[in-house]
């Protein structure tokens, strides 16, 4: 297994490379970058979100020109241009900037904010509490909530039970989670009937002055909404796949033989069944982990007023703010990584019977 280990802590350089590369590339022809943003301000056209978001065409008219310079340059002293330019480092060749960020980002290096007067680590240590909240307590919710219900739901197949569940499960899925966040708003937070949560923020003005009680009563007043919304869209596909799974174990020849033996209902699921249903189960962590942090919350964390990770990257994204877009982008990129090993790992912790060392990295 450790040699399996290696190979795959190997095999991340080229994997995070290729990553970085394919998304450097589609990044430089994209229009509208922080240089033509600067000298779309010096001619007074409007560089905001909504101008690019409602079709504006400010920003794409200042792009570059076929002979390298920049249409948007034009009556501008070529001096301040070239000043302008070497302020957000594009002074030099493209491939140039692209190894020394990566030699940058060796070093744990990823910059400042274009936009904001911060390092891109300052940042995302300023967001990261609320994507946390928000990911932890949604993955734990919905891992005890799936895993039990798919279980139950695959030993009592085709009950009134199995059919209720599974319609409340339809529904439940079929609604997104930005959607059921916005009914919750109108149901409890105020909106048009009771006003029992609170609708912004991750605590409340006066959480410093609270006791290490009030504290924490007061954080989870203010996640039970957000991470319910999250939590609903989450745990269908998670109960489903374990049912089946435990549905597909079931039926095997080892579960019929053990029961011949004499084994009660519980040693034969708990004892036999388990193990083997929830490798497929475990194999979904990483990916589910990484959706619910730092994708799934991103509508969330804008309905709710959460200053998050999720809403980070796409202002970062809409503003071509790229230190803090190729920043979270590494950093994201690895933990996913090293999360899907992890993932791989614990397999062998539930099943000793997996052989690593004849698997290829």
């Amino acid at each position: 297994m450790l040699a399996y280990i290696i190979r795959r802590v190997l095999l991340i350089i080229p994997t995070l490379f290729g990553i970085m590369l394919i998304n450097f590339i589609i990044i430089q022809a994209a229009p509208g970058g922080p240089v033509e943003q600067m000298l779309a301000k010096l001619q007074g056209m409007d560089t905001g979100i909504s101008s690019r978001m409602g079709g504006g065409s400010e920003i794409s008219s200042s792009s570059q020109s076929s002979d390298g310079g920049y249409r948007g340059a034009q009556g501008l002293d070529p001096q301040l241009v070239e000043d302008i330019k070497k302020l957000y480092g594009f002074d030099k060749p493209a491939h140039e900037r692209f190894f020394q960020m990566l030699k940058s980002y060796l070093r744990f290096d990823f910059g400042d904010s274009f936009y904001r007067d911060q390092s891109v680590t300052g940042l995302i240590v300023e967001k990261l509490p609320v994507s946390i909240s928000l990911g932890l307590w949604t993955t734990l919710l919905v891992y005890l909530i799936s895993i039990p219900l798919g279980i139950k739901k695959a030993i009592k197949h085709g009950s009134p039970f199995d059919v209720a569940s599974s319609t409340l499960i339809i529904i439940g899925y079929a609604i997104p989670g930005f959607l059921f966040a916005i009914l919750l708003i109108v149901y409890f937070a105020g909106g048009s009937y009771l006003d029992w949560f609170p609708l912004r923020g991750l605590t409340s003005p006066d959480f410093e002055q609270m006791s290490y009680a009030g504290k924490a009563l007061d954080y989870l007043w203010h996640m039970i909404l957000p991470v319910t919304a999250m939590v609903i869209g989450g745990f269908a596909t998670l109960t489903m796949l374990t049912k089946n799974s435990f549905l597909d174990e079931i039926h095997k020849q080892y579960v019929l033989t053990a029961r011949a033996k004499g084994l009660s209902e519980k040693n034969v699921l708990y004892g036999h069944v388990f193990r083997n249903a929830m490798l497929l189960i475990i194999a979904g962590i990483p990916s589910a982990l990484i959706g619910i942090f730092f994708t799934s919350s991103l509508l969330i964390e804008v309905i709710f007023s959460l200053d998050g990770l999720g809403l980070l990257g796409f202002e970062s994204a809409l503003n071509r703010d790229y230190p803090v877009v190729f920043g979270t982008l590494f950093i994201f990129t690895l933990i996913g990584l090293l999360l899907k090993l992890i993932g791989d790992v614990t397999y062998m912790l539930v099943d000793p019977r997996i052989d690593f060392d004849s698997r290829e990295g």
